[in-house]
């Protein structure tokens, strides 16, 4: 088969949609579902990512993408009880690739609901039963055991998406794209991403470990398959925070620091302590933490409803204290699709404990910036490789 057809386009009143191949067979197969065009972008761009980071890792890979960049990605690894209860799972049982998923989705729970999932690896029971639990539109994968394929059928009223992949498909060196009636062409991004980008240390402290190094590579990567600008944060071989589509680099380090700074304190001991009143689901409760976070800002009335929600009265963790908790966390990586105009991006960074940055550098105040880092003791990495996606 060379031509699928959609549901419809980016929105509902976009009746006429497909996608097709030129020559030869499509690539994946429609195994349970009705694709829209948006769902075959995101599920396309994850499959790309997941596959890549696991050939560079050797490790299982998952990721979780919604409007064409992650909302979060990881490596396979085992989960403890306090990761756990922070993401409130039960489940006790998991495969390397079902840490992966767990791991993925968690990095921004918020922007995960909803999500087109895609792994490296088969799709199993234990995932297919995490899958199960949460508010997904999509799965993109090489191969389903039987049983995970029949657990997948039944969510959503039948109607979850469940793509197959041909894992050795390769697409041609040339990608086009037709855009206001005019046809674009470019060069495919085959960058290759690994520890050989990250030879030019530019500041005096240049020590790093080969795991954290592997989440360096983890949050570069993760920049050619998001909108940009971008910057992504990653801790520990998983994404924690990931500024998208913005216009100003500042304003995608600062949302992706955000991010990041809220993943920290949900396994803050107060908020793993907090007691929901009964009928509350897994979604509502990220909501209420992802509130309770954000208290200073909220009005009174947004207060009130939070505090209906819990059995006490919600904990008011001061800034202090969230500054101290997360410094903690040694070895946050960040890395730049392009180079930092001003210093005032690794001003910010420092909050957020970040220990790791990588940019390609070329600015007029690169200097600027490596004075920065080291009077943080940053490790900074000049790459010289842009990565932009549009």
């Amino acid at each position: 088969m060379n031509h699928l057809s959609l549901r419809y386009g980016c929105n509902p009143h976009q009746k006429d949609a497909s996608v097709s191949m030129k020559a030869g067979e499509l690539p994946l197969k429609v195994l349970n579902g009705a694709p829209g065009y948006i769902n075959m972008l995101d599920a396309l761009l994850a499959w790309q990512f997941v596959k890549e980071l696991k050939s560079i890792t050797n490790k299982p890979a998952a990721a979780s993408f919604k409007h064409l960049s992650p909302a979060g990605a990881a490596l396979a690894k085992p989960l403890s009880p306090k990761y756990l209860q922070s993401q409130f799972i039960t489940q006790k049982e998991f495969s390397p690739i079902a840490t992966a998923y767990i791991r993925a989705r968690g990095g921004d729970r918020m922007c995960a609901f909803g999500d087109a999932a895609a792994v490296s690896e088969e799709v199993d029971v234990t995932l297919a039963n995490i899958l199960k639990q949460e508010v997904s539109d999509l799965i993109i994968a090489p191969s389903y055991s039987v049983e995970a394929l029949e657990i997948l059928k039944k969510k959503k009223k039948g109607n979850f998406l469940v793509l197959q992949i041909d894992p050795n498909y390769e697409p041609s060196a040339l990608e086009t794209r037709e855009f206001y009636g005019i046809t674009f062409q470019q060069e495919r991004n085959t960058a290759v991403i690994n520890s050989k980008l990250f030879n030019n240390c530019v500041t005096d402290n240049n020590q790093i470990t080969p795991e954290i190094m592997e989440t360096l590579i983890l949050a570069t990567i993760a920049l050619k398959y998001t909108q940009s600008n971008s910057v992504t944060v990653a801790y520990d071989g998983q994404l924690i925070g990931v500024g998208a589509g913005q216009q100003s680099r500042v304003h995608c380090l600062r949302l992706a620091c955000s991010k990041a700074d809220k993943w920290f304190m949900q396994q803050h001991p107060d908020i793993l302590d907090l007691q929901y009143k009964d009928g509350f689901v897994k979604p509502e409760k990220a909501n209420i933490v992802d509130q309770l976070l954000l208290w200073d800002e909220l009005s009174n009335d947004e207060k009130q409803q939070l505090s209906n929600s819990l059995l006490e009265e919600p904990p008011h963790i001061s800034s202090d204290a969230k500054s101290v908790f997360i410094k903690q966390h040694k070895g946050v990586c960040l890395s730049s699709d392009a180079f930092f105009p001003f210093r005032d991006n690794i001003d910010r960074a420092s909050r957020t404990n970040i220990g790791i940055v990588a940019h390609p550098g070329g600015s007029l105040r690169d200097s600027d910036c490596i004075k920065a880092a080291n009077e943080y003791g940053i490790v900074m990495y000049h790459t010289g490789l842009r990565l932009f996606t549009h």
